[in-house]
């Protein structure tokens, strides 16, 4: 058997009350103990260390040289193992340091991942911040079980049961297009809207449909995709020059009728809202950290929502 195996946090506790104290009828008192109880632990630490460690001067007792060189290292270890316990209990944003990593989806609102380190480094400022992607090679449910990931952002038809799940907010499907499209000036029916030319992101994985897709294919629906882009972000742009339609959700489409010369439509198609969420493993369920990010990241999200968009909910 090792050291380490004879060895517990109490009997830690033990020595430096007994040492500090010099007395072991106060020892006892302090640490709500009895008498022999703790006794029979300085026993124990004397054979442990090989030495007396308290021994009797006068009419009181002293530690021994050894005893004295063990206070410190014996207070070092409660004060850390205090430190871890209480850490995993409650997260002080203003003195942790701590690194976030979070995997999101571009098809987010373009002012919400920024917003949320911004938020972030305002009220945690000395914790890191890791933003990945999620890609269609991520294997989210991978990287949250092995705690590369806290937290994972998106839209999902069917959001995965083998996870927790909070809910952000919900959004209208529309379309956004070019100033010049001519749905602008003459609308359109299903049939046009199918027959029209869309952009849409690269699937997350082969043979992957997404949101707008899946709802489609449900009504034996298809639309005509005429290009592919694996960075939402630069779409707007395509479509401010072209003739693409970019199928997604209002609150994303228009953040970009300010800045481009594009519009939001009506989709003629009747889709369900687009709902967003957070997913996370049980293994950070409990944590103080992780509790306290999936706040800050329902208050952005709710910081951003638009006036039609449904509150948002965390699931417990």
């Amino acid at each position: 058997m090792s050291m380490f195996d004879k060895i517990d946090l109490h009997l830690i506790r033990v020595l430096h009350t007994v040492l500090t104290e010099r007395n072991v009828s106060r020892a006892a008192l302090k640490l709500g103990m009895h008498q022999p109880a703790v006794s029979a632990a300085l026993k124990r630490l004397r054979e442990l260390a090989g030495d007396p460690l308290l021994v009797r001067s006068g009419a009181g007792m002293v530690p021994t040289v050894a005893g004295l060189r063990m206070i410190e290292p014996a207070a070092d270890i409660l004060r850390s193992a205090e430190v871890m316990f209480s850490d995993a209990r409650r997260f002080d944003p203003a003195t942790a340091r701590h690194t976030f990593s979070l995997a999101a989806s571009d098809y987010l609102d373009p002012f919400f991942l920024p917003q949320l380190v911004i938020h972030l480094k305002a009220a945690a400022p000395h914790c890191a911040i890791d933003i990945h992607a999620l890609s269609r090679d991520a294997d989210y449910r991978a990287h949250l079980a092995q705690g590369t990931v806290d937290v994972v952002i998106g839209n999902w038809v069917e959001p995965p049961g083998d996870l927790h799940l909070g809910r952000l907010f919900g959004d209208e499907v529309v379309c956004l297009v070019s100033n010049q499209h001519p749905a602008v000036r003459r609308g359109w029916d299903e049939a046009a809207w199918l027959a029209a030319e869309h952009v849409a992101p690269m699937p997350a994985y082969p043979g992957a449909r997404g949101f707008i897709d899946e709802h489609l294919a449900r009504k034996g629906l298809a639309r005509n995709i005429t290009a592919r882009c694996p960075h939402f972000g630069l779409i707007p742009a395509m479509v401010a020059g072209s003739l693409l339609v970019l199928t997604t959700g209002r609150q994303y489409a228009e953040r970009y009728t300010a800045v481009l010369p594009v519009q939001v439509l009506p989709c003629p198609v009747n889709f369900p809202r687009m709902m967003y969420y957070q997913l996370w493993h049980e293994r950070t369920h409990a944590s103080a950290a992780g509790r306290w990010l999936r706040e800050q990241i329902k208050h952005v999200a709710a910081s951003l929502r638009q006036p039609e968009h449904v509150a948002p909910q965390e699931a417990a």
